[in-house]
């Protein structure tokens, strides 16, 4: 018998028209978009389903997209999928955790809110930066970030896939160095800011207030945490490593290969887009990755799990 994963993707993934039709043939999905708008302010149908300036900006996406996921977990949970353990990139770390029944979805939601707006605001527009490096060997390049100050490791995605973060000035100094030293190629980042770096400390720091404010429930199951790449059966630790994912790498590939090594086969990446899948292909090609992104998806996976 399998052993089921949801993961969930971060920050980047979203786009406009993402769970609309959720929304249109699901009351779970559609009470959950309608509920968030009410708690946050906003019209989340305009923000997630229309074409519009302020899904890319961070303070906008981070509850746009957990909302979305979150929505369509409450349709595949009815579907009668349900995870073993559950895991998020990022910000879908929130999800991850709302979904293994640590916090409540709005709660979630109103806290990426809140994370979404000081990650903005904590380092001015313009002066930090990411960089997808392709191709170079990790422990290279952590030789190479040895010591530095603006410059940071922000993600291990996969195999040849490492994100590098920190100031903008730094970043763009550090590519050439980086092809020098066998890179096959870099990838400046379209962000607002800095993400993952310690630059972002202060963001962390303030939003563990409302972490205190905020009720945490024991986990039905448990999720592996970005930091560290650690499973959690113990919700009393959550807070702490939220605070901290802020400002720490995310150790996704690390993530992963831990799942892995306790027998999960089947890993289904809930929301919109397919990266998880492309970085579990570079990962481990032995385990199965669904996508469930639009309503079909629902029914196909099903059955697929089903057999």
């Amino acid at each position: 018998m399998s052993r089921i994963a949801f993961i969930y993707p971060g920050q980047g993934a979203q786009k406009a028209g993402m769970g609309a039709d959720f929304y249109e043939k699901a009351v779970a999905a559609r009470k959950l978009y309608d509920a968030a708008g009410k708690a946050l302010e906003l019209n989340m149908r305009e923000l997630c389903f229309e074409e519009n300036d302020r899904l890319d900006l961070t303070e906008y996406t981070q509850a746009a997209l957990v909302t979305t996921c979150l929505a369509i977990t409450r349709v595949v949970k009815d579907a009668g999928i349900m995870p073993e353990i559950t895991a998020g990139l990022s910000l879908g770390e929130y999800a991850a955790i709302a979904a293994a029944g640590g916090i409540r979805e709005l709660d979630a939601i109103r806290l990426v809110r809140r994370r979404g707006i000081l990650m903005q605001n904590t380092v001015p527009a313009g002066e930090g930066a990411m960089c997808a490096v392709i191709g170079l060997d990790t422990e290279k390049l952590e030789k190479m970030l040895d010591g530095m100050q603006d410059v940071t490791i922000a993600n291990y995605n996969c195999p040849g896939q490492i994100v590098i973060t920190g100031r903008r000035a730094a970043v763009e100094k550090l590519e050439d160095r980086l092809k020098e030293a066998g890179a096959k190629r870099t990838v400046m980042l379209n962000v607002s800011g800095p993400f993952h770096s310690p630059l972002l400390s202060e963001a962390g720091e303030k939003l563990e207030d409302e972490l205190a404010e905020t009720e945490f429930s024991p986990l039905t199951i448990p999720y592996i945490t970005n930091v560290g790449a650690e499973k959690i059966e113990d919700i009393s630790r959550t807070r702490e490593l939220l605070k901290r994912q802020v400002s720490a790498p995310v150790c996704w590939m690390q993530s992963m290969e831990l799942m892995i090594s306790e027998g999960v086969d089947t890993f289904v990446e809930i929301g919109p887009g397919r990266t998880l899948a492309g970085f579990m292909k570079k990962i481990d090609r032995n385990v199965k990755v669904h996508n469930i992104s639009s309503w079909e998806d629902v029914e196909k996976v099903c059955s697929y799990i089903a057999k």
